[in-house]
């Protein structure tokens, strides 16, 4: 009863408009005060051991890196690279645009980021090939997703930091899934363009654009490379790649490309010192209901039912979607994956289901919850950058939203896909 009446609480605040850490932090720091024996003290001991993590070092990196390339207009000229070639079939612009999400996704490990750096450079472009407002804002909405489980992925460094796996690992794991899920994007968008006539052609592939413009961009195009190769050899931790990029990301974009100045250097970093710590806020609330759920005997107990009732793996995993996917409806990624991870985790261990597996499965209800309202994030960046009623973009989502669907379910049950990096 009191875990119910502290869950209404929390939702109570929310509705109200409560940051989701406030909630997170007065409602759990209640519940602790109520448990006999535990000492205040406790509350900020618990609370600062969670951000006093090396792997959550390379959270705010990873922000900077990817707010430098994303003012630094790097996608505008990745899709200039890649048009040369693909805008000669029909479809080609979008096409165009959902290969720049991938390139986006490996260097900025956020999902909006990588939604409002595309959606930047494209929806004027896409207008004028007479791309439907809608289509154009869907594409770019549902492949900025690809940022959050392609590495660098800030949501597995999370779920690293809070469950205690190796995000090198972690960030292997998502290759082939990421890879995967660019596939079906591209194979839909390609479909649709011909299917429905959207856009224009070029007479043939301009090779010699081509050839212009990659000495110019080849520098952005070795970032990905560089990050990803580094991790998968072993040759830098996670941490240490993500002051690597970033150090990258400021010398491509200040000294190369000239494309940030001095006022945008500050912009920059002031956009990346309060994302991070929005996130670092919610990881603290969220280290306060791992505390609750482990001294309340609450993430045993749950492990103990559902060994008692003989559920199967995949119907855990069957029922860990559904849930992840209708949480996705009221909270943030970081919220899901800080409220979710200390009780699932467990659960998925308990029955033989690989952690790093599982961890890729939580990622992927993480990429369709920033695609699902009302709280869907992508959803309003692409309304504003668009100028679209939420509801329009919404409709140029759906398409692609049964296609995320096919792919989580390709994701969960066939856990090679994720692990045959490793």
């Amino acid at each position: 009863m009191l875990m119910f009446l502290a869950v209404v609480l929390m939702l109570a605040l929310l509705a109200v408009g409560s940051h989701v850490a406030v909630a997170l932090g007065l409602v759990t720091t209640g519940l602790i005060l109520m448990i006999d024996g535990v000492p205040m003290t406790v509350i900020a001991q618990t609370a600062f051991k969670a951000v006093n993590s090396y792997p959550l070092m390379a959270v705010p990196m990873f922000i900077l890196a990817g707010n430098l390339m994303m003012r630094g207009n790097i996608a505008g000229l990745m899709i200039d690279l890649i048009g040369s070639i693909v805008r000669a079939v029909q479809g080609g612009l979008a096409i165009s645009v959902m290969i720049a999400c991938v390139f986006f996704a490996a260097i900025s490990g956020s999902s909006v980021g990588s939604a409002a750096a595309i959606g930047a450079a494209t929806v004027e472009g896409l207008k004028r090939e007479d791309y439907p407002a809608r289509f154009s804002a869907g594409i770019v909405a549902v492949g900025g997703t690809l940022g959050l489980m392609i590495p660098p992925s800030l949501g597995f460094i999370l779920i690293g930091s809070i469950v205690g796996l190796p995000v090198d690992k972690l960030f292997i794991a998502g290759v082939m899934p990421g890879l995967m899920e660019a596939t079906l994007l591209l194979t839909a968008v390609a479909w649709m363009s011909r299917h429905f006539g959207y856009g224009t052609t070029t007479a043939r592939a301009d090779w010699g654009g081509f050839a212009r413009r990659l000495p110019k961009a080849g520098a952005a195009l070795l970032m990905p490379v560089l990050i990803i190769g580094s991790i998968y050899t072993g040759y830098l931790t996670p941490t240490e790649v993500s002051a690597f990029a970033a150090v990258y990301a400021a010398i491509l974009c200040i000294l190369v490309y000239r494309s940030v100045t001095v006022g945008g250097v500050w912009t920059v970093l002031r956009d990346s010192v309060l994302q991070t710590t929005m996130i670092f806020a919610v990881v603290m609330g969220g280290s306060l209901v791992g505390f609750v759920l482990a001294r309340m005997g609450i993430s045993a107990s749950v492990v103990q039912y559902i060994t008692s009732i003989n559920m199967s793996a995949w119907q855990f995993l069957l029922v860990a979607n559904l849930v992840l996917l209708v949480l996705g409806m009221f909270l943030d990624g970081v919220a899901m994956i800080v409220l979710t991870s200390p009780l699932l985790f467990p659960v998925a261990t308990a029955l033989g289901i690989n952690p790093i597996h599982f961890a890729v499965v939580m990622v992927a209800n993480v990429e369709i919850a920033t695609l699902t309202p009302p709280i869907g994030l992508n959803l309003f960046v692409m309304s504003g950058i668009s100028r679209l009623p939420v509801h329009e973009v919404v409709r140029g989502v759906l398409p692609f939203y049964f296609v995320r669907l096919g792919g989580l379910m390709l994701i969960t049950y066939i856990p090679s896909i994720s692990l045959v990096l490793l």
